[in-house]
């Protein structure tokens, strides 16, 4: 296994992101209550941008040349990606910042992609359409592309933050859930959180609907384009996964839960009704995890990381017009 970047990577993270970067909450749940387990909310859906994005995307900014930076910086998104290059660039002076979105990606993001200053461009009918539309118009205009998951360590170091702040927040956290998309999230948790307690479990939830990482897995082979079934209320976490993810994360995390939509969209409105918590659908995975599968979970202190709270006013109300039986 190729060791593309370890903890003392996620630690300089932290101090090069630090004086912008907030600390989240880890919150005690309410209403989640099995088997006297103790569940507590690592709400990065109250970070800056609301999403964990903004911590790899200024890391990674942050140590651009000048001669990048004058460039400036654009990236394909499906939305709180786009928002983080965005307030980050802002931050750091980029005076160029394009962010290329797929048609149909929720107000809420591109609003906060414009008011940061960035150029938003709805270009292509899914992801897949945006990023080959999107990566032609970043390499004519010389920009430095900012990936999202694929290939670049440093943003996954900035999004291993997380996993110290947890550990420092609740040493006896032994169990930690992360949703998994392109997978730069759950490995730089990973990453960061055995460093500190190697025997920490690290527990990765997928939606059925685009379960890439499990495929990936079971076939050796790395999807970084893998297609979607059906309508799922977690737009920000389909699509494939990342190189760096597919090669380390086999090695660090302890099981992969895959999770129905109707779950998901169940967890969704027990967090919004319940719990009282201002998060996006995608993010209530590791919640549908938990209320699903409580044993295969386990865990007796589990952190939830919950990764983003940019609502689909759409789908919020969809979602809290249906009835589920639990």
């Amino acid at each position: 296994m190729k060791e593309w970047f370890d903890a003392n990577d996620v630690r300089e993270a932290r101090e090069r992101i630090r004086p912008w970067v907030r600390e989240t909450p880890l919150e005690q749940s309410i209403y989640l209550d099995y088997a006297d387990r103790n569940y507590q909310f690592k709400l990065e859906s109250q970070q800056v941008g609301k999403s964990f994005k903004f911590r790899g995307a200024l890391n990674t900014i942050s140590q651009l040349s000048e001669s990048e930076r004058r460039h400036g910086v654009g990236t394909v998104s499906t939305g709180n990606h786009g928002v983080a290059v965005a307030i980050a660039a802002r931050l750091l002076g980029i005076q160029d910042c394009s962010v290329v979105v797929p048609l149909g990606t929720p107000h809420a993001k591109t609003d906060r992609i414009r008011f940061y200053g960035a150029r938003s461009m709805m270009l292509g009918a899914d992801y897949d359409d945006a990023l080959t539309l999107g990566l032609n118009y970043i390499d004519r205009s010389e920009m430095f592309y900012v990936d999202p998951y694929e290939h670049d360590p440093r943003i996954y170091a900035g999004q291993g933050t997380i996993g110290l702040e947890i550990m420092e927040q609740n040493p006896d956290v032994d169990t930690i859930v992360v949703p998994i998309g392109g997978g730069g999230l759950c490995t730089g948790i990973a990453v960061a959180a055995k460093s500190i307690k190697p025997d920490v479990r690290i527990i990765g939830v997928q939606t059925a609907a685009c379960p890439a990482m499990v495929a990936s897995i079971e076939d050796g082979t790395c999807y970084n384009r893998f297609p979607t079934e059906g309508d799922t209320v977690c737009e920000a976490i389909v699509g494939g996964v990342g190189e760096i993810a597919f090669e380390m994360l086999p090695n660090l995390i302890d099981d992969i839960v895959v999770v129905s939509e109707k779950s998901i969209r169940s967890a969704f409105k027990f967090m919004i009704e319940r719990e009282q918590l201002s998060v996006e659908a995608g993010s209530a995975m590791v919640v549908a995890a938990v209320r699903e599968f409580p044993e295969r979970v386990g865990g007796k202190n589990v952190a939830l990381v919950i990764s983003g709270g940019n609502l689909d006013i759409n789908i919020l109300t969809s979602v809290l017009q249906e009835d589920f039986d639990d």
